[in-house]
């Protein structure tokens, strides 16, 4: 087992992401259909809104669940329409859940 796959306290194995989601990402449930994926998927982090339209999103947990979870978000909930996911890895944060902001 390397350092990077050591389990956490916040439920990962040291791996964090910062997801911007954009498109009509807004108003339309994303932030808490994404809280409500990653909770499912055992992610701590956070989803908030962004003022120029766009979604930021934080997740920390395993490979395969970050994995599942940008897939989710490149659809997102059934009202949305997503046009475009950038990603970039991060340290390990110390959430304890996954929140909205």
């Amino acid at each position: 087992m390397t350092n990077d796959d050591k389990p956490t306290a916040n439920g990962g194995d040291g791996r964090c992401r910062k997801y911007r989601v954009t498109g009509r990402v807004q108003g339309v449930f994303f932030r808490d259909s994404t809280r409500q994926v990653a909770r499912k998927l055992n992610l701590t982090g956070y989803a908030r809104n962004n003022p120029d339209g766009s979604v930021e999103v934080v997740a920390c947990g395993r490979a395969e669940a970050l994995d599942s979870l940008a897939d989710w978000l490149r659809a997102g909930p059934p009202m949305a329409l997503v046009s475009d996911l950038q990603s970039t890895d991060l340290d390990l944060a110390g959430y304890q859940d996954f929140t909205i902001g």
